[in-house]
């Protein structure tokens, strides 16, 4: 297969990572084309300063005053329109996005005196002429200005982003890629692997709907996020922020102190510029922050203190509570982030780019059942580790190519200790929570070590045929190591008649358990999901974009290809043959590898020219997507637990799950910095992953993953914008119904687990929000600016169940049937410069978030539908047993509200 690719790189192509100027130069009394005229890009903006372009790119218009100018990095640019005899036509702040056409429409005037020049801006209409679906470029300058500070906040305020969502698709239905190569977490789907900074952003293409053949392993929406590149001159930063959540709800959020702005640390710095010539530069980039988390927990219990309330006789009861009652943070964070790249422009039409990345990550996630015995959870641990080549060529005027590799390291560990067989494990038996509701020592026990090394190769061609045809083409091969360790920290004495015998030291006052030594099963056991697989794919497409005066048609096809390179039992009623049946081989299972699965996918899109000041536009395609790696691969061992709905086990026969969606939408300019976009879409997504139900031959029932669930989602997006000098406002809204039949993977075997009906009709999902709306404004200059983003969200679904006592318990009512309250937050970001010396300043940052310090709640109890209240019967508040807490404290979970007010204060230098 890589043989194969190797092959077919030298033939095909294209760009992910660049965009294209085109246009018409008219003699605008005769209306006749200027043949000859020349298109100069003369320079380009760099924080609202034009600096001149040291290798300059450029055409000329041909007989019919037709010209384009491809391949140029996405920036604001100065273009140069001149022609002998005529007055000379300069556009300021062109702003060129990846994968779009800047259409210039250019007549001039004569003139009898040379070097007349004016100034113009292009019309609105001539940036949106080529969209054909729903796509937003958000620049560098826009996301500077915005109370925003990583690129997923950015990401999740453009419409269609409903929670995370896109257009009411699974978390996992995003691709993401950086400089056009793909940094998908691949086991889960839950995200990207590497993360860089806003200040070495250039720009981020979010596309929420459909999306041209170039994109793939996607089913609801993509996001690019292409990189700065160092400039000819040196520039450089340091921040320092420091923050604190100042509320008036410590009732709720405990050992909050207002006075502590040590709560909340990060440190940012920063270096570009050219290195020995202006052929070659670097950008380099580097961020800590260190962030305590709004949530705590007390330290009442010690990990090795043991606990028994089970008696109903509060005299019997026992409890060692050894711990400092200090508060201790539970929501912690830990984030490293260093980029580096290089740019090597050997000749005008050959550019090179080397780029690494670092991310060292580590947290810990809130659980209230831990909450008087913090130091029991375990710590997540993220490392990445990215190196990117980029080779770009421009072969003609019309016509380059760009290859690029890429290789991913990516590291995910979830354990309380890196080493298994850690002496500071405790034993099993120190865990108790009945009684109080907490648990009063012990140490969460589950063990994951997973690496996954991805090697990218891509290859892609873009060559501008004609006037009227750019044709992309470009292939895509990726290879997948995993190794995976996933498993239960075990007592080598569990089961034995040594595992409860324990002593009780006097002086101490502590039950010490004699027999406890920690290990981990091997992989034939049920306890450990140990494996190694080394799956491939490979993609290819190719499309064209046709430009007419009033049209535009985005055309193509791509094909897919996935060979998940392991075997697969053929007998699931007995998987890992631990039943034996000698005389009937058939029920016997046999392992052959399974084969690979591809798959075609038509993509079409159109967008019509309504007069000057508006554009209608229609899109088609259908989309596939693998499931994450997990469902392949999960339970490599194929070992059936022996008690029902125990196992879940990963299928490599899985097919890739399909979308089919239709979006129509319209773009209009009402005023000179005033548009909007309005866009209704509909998709249906079928051969969604689903476990599914297997019963072995001895009536065991497992779970198999595989493709059963359909869901449908239906919606319309509007954005609005409006700019007037230094005055800049936007509105963001989604309407959305999303409705399927199941809302993760997992949630039908669970239902059958729990005894519950199955679901047969179509229900909302648990992120069907119906509006979504976030509203910008800011007023912002170049020594001083603010900007004020309002967020609405009306609640997503949740399931409210009756009491048993009520009639209603007896009804079989559906999941998701009521909703939760809406969400109301205030961000605020401000800026001001403190001096300006020379190429020096110091610029002072105030950055809030949830600004006016609202209770907004994440999750609800399924019986009143609010956070922090319940319906407390006479039997919980007997069935409590505790000397430290009652049965409110249970209840009351600071979780289930988002953070409060966050205030954070900086100060920076620029150079």
């Amino acid at each position: 297969m890589l043989l194969f690719v190797i092959f077919i790189f030298p033939l095909m192509s294209i760009a992910q990572t660049t965009g294209k100027i085109a246009g018409n130069v008219s003699d605008a009394e005769t209306e006749e084309p200027l043949a000859g005229a020349q298109v100069i890009i003369e320079g380009k903006w760099v924080d609202g300063v034009e600096v001149e372009m040291e290798v300059k790119m450029g055409a000329t218009a041909d007989l019919d005053g037709d010209f384009f100018i491809i391949n140029i990095p996405p920036e604001s640019y100065t273009i140069s329109i001149q022609m002998m005899g005529y007055e000379t036509m300069k556009l300021m702040d062109v702003r060129v996005s990846v994968n779009r056409t800047y259409a210039i429409t250019a007549e001039l005037n004569p003139s009898i005196l040379e070097g007349e020049v004016i100034t113009v801006t292009a019309p609105a209409v001539e940036m949106k002429k080529d969209q054909t679906s729903s796509i937003r470029n958000i620049s560098s300058e826009d996301i500077e200005i915005l109370p925003v500070e990583n690129i997923s906040q950015v990401v999740s305020m453009q419409p269609g982003v409903v929670v995370g969502h896109f257009r009411g698709g699974r978390l996992s239905e995003v691709s993401y890629l950086l400089d056009g190569l793909q940094i998908d977490e691949s086991f889960g789907q839950t995200g990207h692997t590497v993360n860089v900074n806003t200040e070495v952003v250039e720009e981020i293409e979010v596309i929420t709907g459909t999306f041209n053949a170039e994109y793939g392993k996607a089913m609801s929406g993509i996001v690019n996020v292409i990189t700065k590149e160092g400039g000819q001159t040196f520039a450089g930063y340091g921040y320092f922020n420091t923050g604190n959540y100042l509320t008036s709800h410590n009732d709720i959020f405990l050992g909050l102190d207002n006075s502590d702005f040590t709560r909340r640390k990060d440190y940012r710095v920063g270096l570009s510029g050219p290195l020995f010539s202006n052929r070659l530069s670097f950008v380099i980039n580097g961020r800590y922050e260190d962030n305590k988390g709004y949530l705590n927990g007390i330290r009442r219990f010690n990990v090795d203190d043991y606990s028994n309330f089970s008696d109903q006789y509060s005299t019997n009861w026992y409890s060692e509570h050894n711990g400092d009652n200090n508060y201790v943070p539970m929501s912690w964070g830990k984030h490293t982030t260093l980029f580096g790249k290089l740019t090597f422009k050997p000749l005008d039409l050959i550019k090179m780019s080397l780029m690494f990345t670092w991310n060292d990550d580590e947290s810990q996630g809130y659980d209230h059942y831990y909450k008087y015995n913090p130091d029991g959870i375990a710590t997540y641990y993220g490392k990445s580790k990215m190196a990117a080549f980029q080779f770009n060529h421009m072969l003609t005027s019309s016509a380059f190519y760009e290859f690029k590799a890429s290789y991913i390291d990516n590291y995910t560990g979830n354990y309380m200790y890196e080493n298994p067989y850690d002496e500071r494990y405790v034993h099993d038996l120190y865990s108790r929570g009945d009684g109080p509701g907490f648990v009063t020592g012990g140490q969460q026990k589950y063990y994951v070590k997973r690496t996954i090394k991805d090697i990218n190769l891509k290859l892609d061609l873009d060559w501008q045929i004609s006037k009227t045809h750019s044709i992309k083409t470009g292939c895509l091969y990726t290879q997948h190591d995993v190794d995976n360790m996933s498993a239960s920290i075990r007592n080598i004495y569990y089961g034995t008649e040594f595992e409860a015998q324990y002593e009780y030291d006097p002086e101490a006052k502590k039950r010490k358990y004699l027999y406890y030594e920690s290990t981990v099963l091997p992989d034939s056991s049920v306890y450990s999901d140990i494996y190694k697989v080394t799956p491939y794919e490979f993609s290819y497409y190719i499309q064209d974009k046709m430009e007419f005066d009033e049209m535009v048609i985005n055309l193509g096809l791509r094909y897919d290809y996935f060979n998940p390179n392991a075997p697969y039992p053929s007998q699931l009623r007995n998987p890992a043959n631990q039943l034996s049946f000698p005389d009937t081989p058939e029920k016997m299972s046999k392992y052959p590898e399974a084969p690979y699965v591809s798959q075609f996918s038509p993509r079409l899109g159109l967008s019509y020219q309504l007069g000057k000041t508006a554009l209608l536009r229609f899109a088609y395609g259908h989309f596939f997507q693998m499931p994450p790696l997990y469902a392949l691969y999960q339970n490599h061992s194929f070992l059936i637990s022996p008690s029902d709905y125990s196992t879940r086990m990963g299928n490599p026969l899985v097919k890739p799950q399909k979308t089919v969606q239709y979006e129509v939408g319209l773009w209009q300019q009402v005023m000179a910095g005033l548009s909007y976009e309005i866009a209704v879409f509909y998709k249906d997504i079928y051969d969604l992953l689903s476990a599914k139900v297997i019963t072995t031959y001895n009536q065991i029932r497992y779970g198999l993953y595989s493709n059963k669930d359909y869901g449908n989602v239906r919606g319309l997006e509007f954005k609005c914008d409006f700019v007037s000098g230094s005055l800049r406002a936007s509105l963001n809204y989604t309407l959305q119904y999303t409705r399927g039949n199941a809302d993760n993977p997992n949630f039908t075997f669970d239902r059958a687990g729990r005894s519950q009906d199955p679901v047969n009709k179509m229900i909302p999902m648990s992120w069907d929000q119906r509006h979504t709306l976030n509203i910008s404004a800011g007023y912002n200059k170049e020594d001083f600016g603010t900007t004020m983003t309002l967020f609405y969200n009306s609640g997503t679904p949740y399931t409210w169940s009756p009491l048993p006592e009520s009639p209603l318990s007896r009804v079989n009512l559906y999941p998701y049937n009521s909703s939760k309250p809406a969400q109301i937050r205030v961000d605020l970001n401000a800026y001001y410069y403190l001096f300006n010396h020379g190429r020096v300043k110091m610029k002072l940052m105030l950055l809030v978030y949830n600004l006016f310090d609202r209770l907004n709640e994440n999750s609800v109890y399924s019986s009143t539908g609010r956070a922090y209240s319940t319906i407390i019967r006479e039997q919980d508040i007997n069935g409590h047993r505790s000397n430290f807490n009652d049965y409110y404290d249970v209840i009351k979970n600071p979780s289930m509200y988002a953070a409060p007010r966050m205030v954070r204060i900086g100060l920076g230098v620029e150079f």
